[in-house]
């Protein structure tokens, strides 16, 4: 049995496997995501230390036989300072964390940007640790000059739980900071950065497995000081692992608060335009795509915004109001960058957006129109994804917004392919628990995935519906760069202006 541990956002959770793929245990600790200031997204790191030791505690103490091994999933894109003596002085800045716009904007469209994304494979955007370093050198030089070494969450827990400071290549990759196609630190970004390599962890395999538990970490977690822990990777790249898309074509979609699609590759490759990312897995196996900020926070704000005297019901009320609407939804398109936006553009500058808004549109066609935006957008990602290189034939697909019928049409229909969605997987914990199985011998490789992950459902493209929003697609890309003018006049305008209103809650 191996324990695979995500380290979420808002939560973690510890869920046990065998190697046939039986879930054996699981147990989740949430903590919250701060918002002290617009713009903001920290964390406290205590609180994440102390999640993963309880989880674990209580998944291993209601196992019947011993455990194999941890290995790890985490959050991609955080960063924290620490000091001389590997004790924090920063918070945890997430991913979700905007104040480097500026930086990442500036980097972005320099001379050498598009170089450094696809050099690196992380987009130059202000939820990448790169530009969050140039932000803390230009507005917190003290605090960046007492920092002895720059780590992510699991870096820092690791050294609690293991003694050694280390990060992985699939968490490395989504820096900003290092060479995909070298696996070493770029020099060109750590100059940018104003840093060297010896304020960075040593970077090691994400099978790589650390000789045991401290002591103290041993008694916290309940299990023996030598069990094997297993560095791990992503959170991303794993959720791969845990819907079973890990042959080529087929394309993993998870929706939550945001969103994503990820192809597996066996070479690391950005596509010309840098729409896409690519962070690593294993020595042989990258993922390709794309994140979008806005997914099932957007039916929240349609709820909140739209059908307030709905909020208070069940969210099947909000999407029966949708589904009242026709396909297309008259006509009326929205892009739902309601948290700026990242793939396939990369900019922090979008604005969310009506168009097409006539006399005849009700609710139902605004609140419909939200959701086919979100679809739209991954849509475009696609397109991305297919530019890079990768052909794709088939989704899995996961997350919230799976439990409801309206939406999973719509997904398939938007995308023009079969979508398929797994049952009783844990995502991202279950590639953990799969990649630790690797590392300690016990499946011959990370390819069973395929095998072990049951398909539930499979939804096919409606053919008319898939048609409509093919025709509509073109216009929904076009509006971006219709818009850019604007967006960029509204950030110029913005500091003039009244505050715009808190979102009801951070992103996670």
């Amino acid at each position: 049995m191996v324990i695979g541990v995500d380290i979420g956002t808002t939560s973690t959770k510890a869920v046990a496997y065998d190697t046939d793929g039986r879930q054996l245990g699981t147990h989740a600790v949430g903590y919250p995501l701060d918002a002290p200031l617009p713009g903001r997204a920290e964390q406290d790191f205590d609180l994440i230390h102390a999640a993963v030791l309880e989880t674990v505690r209580t998944v291993a103490a209601g196992l019947a036989g011993p455990v194999a091994g941890l290995s790890f999933s985490s959050a991609m894109h955080s960063l924290i300072g620490l000091d001389a003596d590997d004790n924090p002085l920063t918070p945890v800045v997430t991913w979700a964390d905007a104040r480097a716009s500026g930086q990442a904007e500036r980097l972005r469209v320099a001379a050498n940007g598009l170089a450094l994304h696809r050099r690196t494979g992380t987009p130059v955007h202000p939820m990448a640790p790169l530009p969050k370093l140039v932000w803390y050198a230009e507005q917190k030089p003290q605090v960046f000059a007492r920092v002895a070494r720059w780590v992510g969450i699991k870096d820092l827990l690791l050294l609690r739980l293991c003694g050694e400071l280390v990060t992985d290549h699939s968490l490395a990759s989504g820096t900003g900071l290092l060479d995909i196609h070298r696996l070493d630190w770029d020099p060109e970004a750590l100059e940018i950065a104003g840093i060297t390599a010896a304020k960075l962890p040593r970077l090691v395999p994400t099978t790589t497995v650390l000789p045991g538990l401290t002591p103290g970490a041993a008694r916290a977690t309940g299990l023996p000081a030598q069990t094997p822990v297993v560095v791990g990777a992503g959170d991303g790249p794993l959720a791969n692992l845990g819907l079973g898309a890990v042959r080529p074509g087929v394309l993993a979609c998870s929706i939550g608060t945001s969103g994503a699609l990820r192809v597996m590759v066996e070479q690391p490759a950005v596509d010309p335009l840098g729409g896409v990312f690519c962070y690593a897995l294993t020595e042989h196996r990258w993922v390709v795509g794309g994140a979008v900020n806005n997914g099932g926070i957007v039916l929240g704000w349609a709820g909140d915004a739209l059908a307030p005297e709905l909020a208070e019901q069940t969210e099947e009320e909000l999407l029966a109001l949708a589904a009242r609407a026709p396909v297309g939804s008259g006509g009326l398109i929205m892009l739902p960058y309601l948290l700026s936006e990242r793939a396939p553009h990369w900019s922090s500058l979008a604005r969310g957006a009506y168009v097409g808004l006539t006399h005849g549109h009700r609710r139902e066609h605004l609140v419909r129109a939200a959701l086919e935006g979100v679809c739209q957008q991954l849509a475009v990602v696609l397109r991305s994804v297919r530019a890079a290189g990768n052909e794709v034939r088939e989704v899995r697909a996961s997350g919230g917004f799976a439990r409801s019928p309206l939406w999973r049409q719509m997904l398939a229909d938007a995308l023009g392919l079969p979508v398929r969605f797994p049952a009783g997987h844990e995502g991202s914990g279950f590639g953990a628990a799969l990649l630790g199985m690797q590392a300690l011998g016990l499946v011959p490789s990370v390819d069973v995935a395929a095998d072990l992950v049951e398909i539930a459902e499979t939804v096919t493209p409606d053919p008319a519906a898939a048609a409509t929003y093919a025709a509509l697609l073109p216009l929904h890309e076009e509006l971006y760069d219709a818009l850019l003018p604007t967006f960029t006049s509204l950030r110029r305008l913005a500091p003039g202006l009244p505050p715009e209103p808190p979102p009801a809650a951070p992103p996670a």
